[in-house]
C-alpha cells in the first residue's frame, strides 16, 4: 500500500499519574511467590519493564483517549477543528459494548455533528489499523482529516490476575508462565491526526504500509470474555508468550519484506524505528530477525510496559519530543499484533 496524499499531523498522548513499579507487584504476589519459593526480580529480569503506570480508579477508557485526542490537536493550532471528518476508537479497552466508545470520545472532544465515528479493534495493532483506514479515506478524498484514538487501561487486568494468582492454590511454576505477559501490562493513551497534505502542507509523509497475517497463531494470546477494561470488569488474559514472541517475529519478517518492496527501503534507510513495545526479549529478535541495527531502537517499555495499541503512537511522539526524531528522518513504525497481525509503516518524518 502506497501513498501520494496522506500525512501523519502530530501524535498526542497522555500518561497516568500513578506509577507502579515490577518490585510493587511482586510484593503484591507475596503469597504466591512464597508458596512456589519464587525471588523477588524475576519479572523486571525477564522483561526488562522497570514500572508502568495506572489510570486514577474510575477513570474510562473514552476518557483518556479524549485527554490524549485533545493533545494531539493541541499540536496542531493551525489545523480547524472543524476540519476534523473522522473520529475511530482504536483501542482494546472501552467503556462499553454498546455504543461505540468513539461516541463518548466524540462528546467529550466537542467534535461537529459531520463527524463520523466508530470503533476499530484489532488488538495492540489498534491504531496502527486505524492510521492505515484515515489515510485510504483521505487517499479516495473521502475526508480531509481524521483522528485516531485509544485510551488502554490496564490497571483492571493486572489487578485480576494479582488476585487469581493469590488465591488459586493449584497454581504451578509451569501454569503461571500464561499469566507473565498480564503482569507487564501498563496503560496509556494515544491520539493521531492523519490528514491530506493540502490540509497540512508540512505533516510528515505517510509513505507505504504493509501487513502479514498468521491467524493459525490467534490461540497464542486471548483475552476473555469478562467485559471491557472498567473498574467494574474481571478481565484474564492467557498468553503463550515464548510461542507467540517467535511466530509474531516470523510474521514480522515476511510484513518487513513487503514493506521494503513497497517503499524501495532497506535495513540501513530507516533512521528511526519504533515498535510495539513489549519488553527486552522481543525487541532483541525482532532485530536480529529483520537484520535492523539496535541502536535505531527507541524503547519506552522500561518505564511505560505494554500499553497495548497506544504503545508505538506514543513511542514515536516520545522519541521526536526527546530529539531522537528529526525533520526529514525515515521512521519505521512496526507492531505486532496477537492473532496475529502485523502492521509496518513508513514515514519520512
Amino acid at each position: 500500500m502506497r501513498y501520494e496524499k496522506a500525512c501523519i499531523g502530530s501524535i498526542g498522548y497522555a500518561l497516568p499519574e500513578t506509577v507502579v513499579t515490577s518490585l510493587e507487584l511482586e510484593r503484591r504476589l507475596g503469597p504466591l511467590y512464597e508458596r512456589l519459593r519464587l525471588v523477588e526480580g524475576r519479572l523486571e529480569l525477564m522483561s526488562g519493564i522497570r514500572e508502568r503506570r495506572f489510570w486514577a480508579k474510575g477513570t474510562l477508557p473514552s476518557q483518556a483517549a479524549a485527554r490524549a485526542g485533545r493533545d494531539a490537536l493541541a499540536r496542531l493550532p493551525q489545523l480547524a477543528p472543524e476540519s476534523i471528518d473522522c473520529l475511530i476508537h482504536c483501542a482494546v479497552s472501552r467503556d462499553f459494548v454498546e455504543p461505540a466508545t468513539s461516541t463518548a470520545v466524540h462528546r467529550l472532544l466537542g467534535l461537529g455533528n459531520h463527524v463520523m465515528n466508530f470503533d476499530i479493534s484489532n488488538a495492540c495493532l489498534g491504531m496502527a489499523t486505524g492510521v492505515l483506514m484515515l489515510a485510504n479515506m483521505v487517499e479516495l478524498g473521502q475526508i480531509r482529516a481524521g483522528l485516531a484514538v485509544c485510551g488502554e487501561n490496564a490497571g483492571p487486568l493486572v489487578e485480576n490476575t494479582v488476585e487469581r494468582l493469590n488465591a488459586d492454590l493449584t497454581q504451578t511454576r509451569r501454569s503461571i508462565k500464561d499469566q507473565f505477559a498480564s503482569l507487564t501490562i501498563g496503560s496509556c493513551a494515544a491520539a493521531i491526526v492523519v490528514a491530506s497534505r493540502d490540509v497540512l502542507p508540512d505533516g510528515h509523509s505517510l509513505l507505504a504500509a504493509a501487513t502479514c497475517t498468521d491467524t493459525s497463531s490467534n490461540n497464542l494470546c486471548q483475552g476473555d470474555a469478562n467485559g471491557g477494561m472498567t473498574d467494574g470488569s474481571a478481565p484474564l488474559m492467557a498468553t503463550d508468550s515464548e510461542a507467540l514472541l517467535h511466530a509474531g517475529v516470523a510474521a514480522a519478517q515476511r510484513m518487513w519484506t513487503e514493506l521494503k518492496r513497497e517503499t524501495g527501503w532497506d535495513e540501513n534507510t530507516p533512521n528511526l524505528v519504533c515498535t510495539h513495545q513489549v519488553g527486552k526479549a522481543h525487541s532483541k529478535l525482532l532485530f536480529e530477525t529483520l537484520g535492523l541495527d539496535p541502536a535505531l531502537d527507541f524503547t519506552t517499555f522500561p518505564v511505560l510496559g505494554n500499553c497495548g495499541s497506544a504503545s508505538w503512537p506514543v513511542t514515536a511522539a516520545m522519541a521526536f519530543e526527546q530529539g531522537r526524531l528529526h525533520p526529514g528522518d525515515n521512521l519505521a513504525l512496526l507492531g505486532i499484533g496477537s492473532g496475529i497481525n502485523c502492521t509496518g509503516l513508513a514515514v519520512q518524518w
